[in-house]
């Protein structure tokens, strides 16, 4: 008998983040399972090309017979091609951000997260279960009315963080000085600027020898970022370190001379990087907005007032009281302790079994152009790259 074709699509499958490492994390379970199991991206970082295949690939192996993993985390090519196919289908809802927090700074983005909020409504009668990758994803899926929901829980792979830290990193920022450290990308809804408030009335207020080291990518946000540096200038504040991506050495460095993680972020379906703080023994203060507080589930400081002042108090509580900091330390342990318990592969073939097993859900409703249309935008895909100056020749859509 042959083995059983279980495969993951998604939009983009990026190199080091939360979504990335849960793709790749999900295959191996799959394959050592005996699955057959492929991942099909629209885009996907350089690095990891190797281990992907194209969206459009997957017309030509699809099957009534498999399941398709589909990771919904924003409107896209992919998304609307995973519809139309006839597979199976498991649906993991990574949310999506709202597109309020793009608008007028990353129009694209804006409107791909809008599309991806109201493509998402179509999927409630299309897949056979809807998974959301925390307890705050999937109440939202339940709001949208999706009929079979679960929880398929996020644990983390902490190896990456076990490797030795840069070393020239670490020497440059380990000294007497205090550092409050964000991990996360540089993106409107993680309220950098909010961060780079808290730490001023903190640095001014409280400790003068302080830094604020700001670690993750501001692709895509120019505006953003620059506006980030005339609010630091503006304020006056001092030692603020914008450390863009970095490797996982350096992140282990980072994470190595911090005594604090500050977030203020305002939309998180989990946030992985709060629980790496825990796992690195760094004391973790943090907005209680989204899925943070269930992510943070009863360790770490959580806040709810964004005054400067407040939070810069709070902030030196943590850091000026020992006994204090130690008792976050260990409650934060204890979290991840009771998250590494979950048994991440024992759920996820569950789920795949489970849905292999059942009577499937309805086919899917397409447009009956759709495949025709499907091939018009790969020929046309295929013009834009290929003859650039031709494909810009072309008459506008009427």
């Amino acid at each position: 008998m042959s083995p059983q074709h279980v495969h993951q699509i998604l939009a983009t499958l990026g190199y080091g983040d939360a979504i990335g490492h849960e793709v790749l994390g999900i295959q191996r379970v799959l394959r050592d399972a005996g699955y057959t199991s492929d991942i099909f991206v629209e885009s996907v970082d350089p690095r990891l090309e190797s281990m992907t295949r194209d969206y459009r690939d997957l017309r030509d192996v699809s099957h009534a017979d498999h399941l398709l993993i589909h990771h919904f985390s924003i409107g896209s090519r992919a998304s609307r091609t995973a519809f139309a196919l006839p597979d199976r289908m498991a649906l993991i809802y990574h949310n999506i951000t709202p597109a309020r927090y793009f608008a007028g700074l990353h129009e694209g983005l804006a409107r791909q997260c809008y599309l991806g909020r109201r493509e998402l409504r179509a999927y409630a009668t299309r897949c056979d279960l809807a998974l959301g990758d925390s307890s705050y994803n999937t109440k939202e899926l339940e709001c949208l009315g999706f009929p079979r929901t679960d929880v398929l829980p996020v644990v983390p792979d902490f190896s990456h963080l076990d490797r030795e830290p840069n070393a020239m990193l670490a020497g440059e920022f380990d000294d007497e000085w205090t550092n409050i450290l964000f991990v996360g990308r540089v993106v409107p809804n993680k309220k950098i600027e909010d961060l780079v408030s808290f730490f001023h009335a903190y640095q001014r207020n409280f400790n003068s020898c302080s830094r604020l080291l700001i670690v993750g990518s501001p692709a895509g946000f120019d505006r953003y970022t620059t506006a980030l540096h005339h609010l630091v200038a503006t304020l006056g504040a001092s030692q603020v370190h914008f450390a863009g991506q970095v490797s996982d050495e350096e992140l282990v460095a980072f994470y190595d001379v911090a005594d604090l993680f500050l977030c203020a972020s305002e939309h998180e379906g989990f946030c992985v990087p709060l629980v790496e703080a825990f796992y690195k023994e760094v004391p973790v203060l943090a907005y209680a907005a989204a899925a943070v507080p269930a992510t943070m589930d009863g360790a770490g400081v959580l806040y709810a007032g964004k005054d400067p002042l407040h939070v810069a108090a709070l902030m030196d509580a943590v850091l000026s009281n020992e006994t204090l900091h130690d008792q976050i330390v260990d409650g934060q342990l204890a979290a991840v302790g009771r998250l590494r318990a979950k048994d991440f592969t024992a759920a996820l073939l569950g789920f795949v079994r489970d849905v292999l097993s059942r009577p499937r859900a309805a086919s899917p409703h397409v447009v009956p152009d759709f495949w025709q249309q499907f091939d018009a935008a790969d020929a046309l895909a295929a013009l834009r790259l290929e003859r650039p100056a031709l494909y810009q020749a072309l008459p506008p859509h009427p």
